[in-house]
C-alpha cells in the first residue's frame, strides 16, 4: 500500500523486508532504521517468532545505555553461532553504534535467512552516482561518522587500534578518491584560466583638448 512504499523509500527498505517487519507485530514499529535495532532489543524480538524457546526476551533490556545495547548483542551473537546465522561481529557493531545504513544489510540477511527469500534491493549498485560531487563525504566526515564515541569506549578503546582503524579509513577514502579520478577525470581538472582582456581605446583622451 502507499504506507509501506513512502516508509521503504524514507527507510531504504524494501517493501518486502517492511511488509514482513509489520507481520511480526513486533513491540513498536520501525520509524528509523538507524537507531530502532542498536540495541538489539527488536532484532531478539524478530527471532523469538521464529524460536520462541531459545531466545526468550525477559532476557533482554530495550534500554538505550551502551552497557544495555552490548549485553543484548553478546547473547545474540551467541544465538547467532549456534544457529549459523551468517550474521557477522563487524555488522552487528556497525549496527550497534548506529552507523548509517548499517541495520538494511543486517535486516536483509535475517530476511533471507528466516524465510529463504530474497530482497529486491531498493539501493542503486553504487550509492555514489547518486551523490553530486560537492556532496561527497570528505576524510574528516569520514572519520567522524566511523569513529564513534561508543566505539573509542569498548572496540576501539586501544590507542594503537584506533589508530589503526582511522589509517584504514583514510587509505579507503584515498583509494576511493583515486578510483574517482579514473573514473571521472573531468571532475580533477582545473578550469583552463579565462583570456585576459586585450588593452582596449578609451573612449575619451586624457585630457581635454584646449
Amino acid at each position: 500500500n502507499a504506507f509501506i512504499s513512502i516508509m521503504a523509500m524514507i527507510s531504504g527498505l524494501s517493501r518486502d523486508v517492511l511488509k514482513w517487519l509489520q507481520s511480526l507485530d513486533l513491540s513498536y514499529s520501525v520509524k528509523n532504521v538507524k537507531r530502532d535495532f542498536a540495541n538489539g532489543f527488536l532484532v531478539a524480538e524478530i527471532f523469538s517468532r521464529y524460536f520462541p524457546h531459545e531466545v526468550q526476551m525477559h532476557s533482554f533490556d530495550n534500554g538505550t545505555s551502551l552497557q544495555k545495547k552490548l549485553a543484548n548483542w553478546e547473547l545474540l551473537e551467541k544465538f547467532f553461532v549456534k544457529k549459523r546465522v551468517p550474521i557477522t561481529r563487524t555488522m552487528m557493531d556497525n549496527v550497534l553504534h548506529c552507523k548509517d545504513n548499517a541495520a538494511i544489510p543486517m535486516l536483509e540477511t535475517i530476511y533471507t535467512c528466516l524465510t529463504s527469500k530474497k530482497v529486491q534491493s531498493v539501493r542503486p549498485n553504487n550509492d555514489d552516482e547518486l551523490i553530486p560531487p560537492f556532496a561527497r563525504p570528505t576524510a574528516s566526515f569520514v572519520l567522524k561518522e566511523n569513529l564513534r564515541d561508543s566505539e573509542l569506549a569498548t572496540t576501539l578503546a586501544d590507542g594503537n587500534t584506533s589508530k589503526d582503524r582511522a589509517a584504514q579509513l583514510l587509505e579507503e577514502h584515498n583509494q576511493t578518491l583515486r578510483n574517482e579520478k579514473v573514473q571521472e577525470p573531468g571532475r580533477f581538472t582545473s578550469p583552463a584560466s579565462p583570456p585576459r582582456p586585450t588593452a582596449r581605446a578609451t573612449c575619451f583622451s586624457s585630457s581635454p583638448s584646449s
